[in-house]
């Protein structure tokens, strides 16, 4: 049986804070919130919490001291309550189960805090937390100053430090992500059975967002995952031209494309895919002529992602055959815009191509991690108007990373556009670990090719 790799983090992270000038770590869990009444949403853990403890109970504190000591207050195992919300782990089991040092009582953060605080030369926190923390560090620094001559020297920001131990996942991390990109391709690819099989039935059906959305959740809870990782996007027809569009209850019909962008969280880590498929089980000519140019954008961002490569060559690898693409179908005009180099110079493929091409991905959807080389000096480089401007250059990648690649294209009408191509909004995505020798896409359980897509569609 694996040991679980909660201590082990606690530990790695206790040695950048020594290396940082020591101090103590104090990491709340996500507040519940109300959605309305005496209703609260769904509880989800705060992800840099969880990612130290496995504690996914509400009202939970980790204070984590720079020589590795770990004290955990959290809210008292109470039969009554047990019979309302279940049972709760207690500080008395809490040292056993999650292999901290101490727990103690949620009521006595306020008795035992400062003295924490007294004794540390630096306390860290998550910064980008601060609406449901400051007041109450704020109360704790005043309450240790009142003991005696010794406050902290400093108040440092946890995440930066906290962000860079996530980037790197571990073998658990991976296992689990993998875990998560099957169920979700498997959803996928269940939604595209779904609308094949109902306009089978009825060629003149009119299948609602909503309901190939439910097709979605069902088989996320079916194999365990616990929610979605974030808002699906399912998009009918011109509806795929808005990036961010939610599911709703516009009718996808007979001839058109369906755009699918949904992934399920499982154990505290997202997946996220996108697929772009024909309503019927078959893309037409102008359908997928635009949809063999963003699958050969993918495959360039593919072919590049790789230890020692940048996280940005994903994109430039995209958006190069993407604008190939603009020139040849005639979105774009050759006599007006140029060449290809021109039309990447320019930022003129931006009329149908407006997002980047990845993102780190983990705990969260948009996990943490600077994309920059910050360690490295600036480059000069040209703008889209010619003049020189000084960047810095992305990060180099690293086995372990996970990133996501995701060209796509959304053609509005517009003068001078083909006709052929209005409305159509396509966009693939697929989750890649990054291995000791390239990428390896996890996601792939769901057909990307015109042939596999048709096929799973007629079966």
């Amino acid at each position: 049986m694996k040991v679980p790799p909660y201590r082990e983090r606690r530990c790695q992270l206790a040695q950048r804070l020594h290396l940082a000038g020591g101090g103590i770590a104090i990491l709340p869990t996500a507040p519940e919130r109300r959605r309305n009444g005496d209703s609260d949403h769904p509880f989800r853990h705060d992800s840099h919490f969880h990612h130290l403890s496995g504690f996914d109970e509400p009202q939970s504190w980790l204070v984590l001291r720079s020589d590795g000591h770990s004290v955990l207050f959290c809210r008292t195992h109470s039969p009554e309550r047990a019979i309302w919300d279940g049972p709760r782990l207690g500080p008395e089991q809490a040292p056993a189960v999650l292999g901290v040092d101490e727990a103690h009582p949620l009521e006595r953060l306020d008795e035992l805090l400062p003295a924490l605080i007294a004794q540390s030369p630096v306390v860290w926190s998550v910064f980008a937390a601060a609406d449901h923390t400051s007041g109450a560090l704020a109360r704790w620094t005043v309450a240790a100053a009142l003991l005696g001559d010794s406050t902290p020297a400093a108040h440092q920001d946890l995440g930066p430090l906290l962000d860079e131990m996530r980037l790197i996942k571990d073998e658990h991390e991976i296992a689990t992500m993998r875990r998560a990109a099957v169920i979700s391709a498997g959803a996928h690819a269940r939604a595209m059975r779904y609308c094949a099989g109902r306009f089978r039935a009825n060629p003149a059906a009119a299948v609602r967002e909503y309901e190939i959305e439910a097709e979605l959740l069902h088989e996320f809870r079916r194999h365990g995952a616990q929610s979605p990782a974030y808002p699906s996007i399912v998009a009918a027809g011109a509806n795929a031209c808005v990036l961010h569009y939610a599911a709703g209850n516009a009718t996808l019909r007979a001839g058109e494309l369906c755009l699918i962008d949904a992934g399920c969280e499982l154990d505290g880590y997202a997946s996220d895919i996108t697929r772009t498929f024909p309503a019927t089980g078959r893309f037409d000519p102008a359908q997928r002529e635009l949809y063999e140019i963003v699958l050969a954008a993918q495959d360039a961002a593919v072919a590049v992602t790789r230890p020692g490569a940048r996280q940005r060559d994903a994109h430039h690898a995209a958006v190069k055959v993407l604008a190939q693409g603009m020139l040849d179908t005639g979105l774009l005009d050759r006599q007006k815009v140029g060449d290809v180099e021109a039309v990447m110079a320019t930022g003129a493929y931006r009329q149908f191509y407006m997002h980047g091409t990845g993102h780190w991905l983990g705990r969260d959807v948009h996990d943490v991690g600077e994309y920059l080389a910050l360690d490295e000096p600036p480059l000069e480089q040209p703008d889209e108007e010619g003049r020189t401007v000084v960047r810095q250059p992305s990060r180099l990648l690293r086995p372990g990373m996970v990133v996501t690649l995701e060209p796509g294209l959304y053609v509005r009408p517009a003068p001078g556009v083909p006709e052929r191509f209005w409305h159509m909004g396509i966009r693939i995505e697929d989750d890649a670990v990054i291995t000791p020798t390239g990428c390896d896409l996890i996601s792939r359980e769901v057909p990307v090719s015109v042939a596999e897509i048709e096929a799973l569609m007629r079966g």
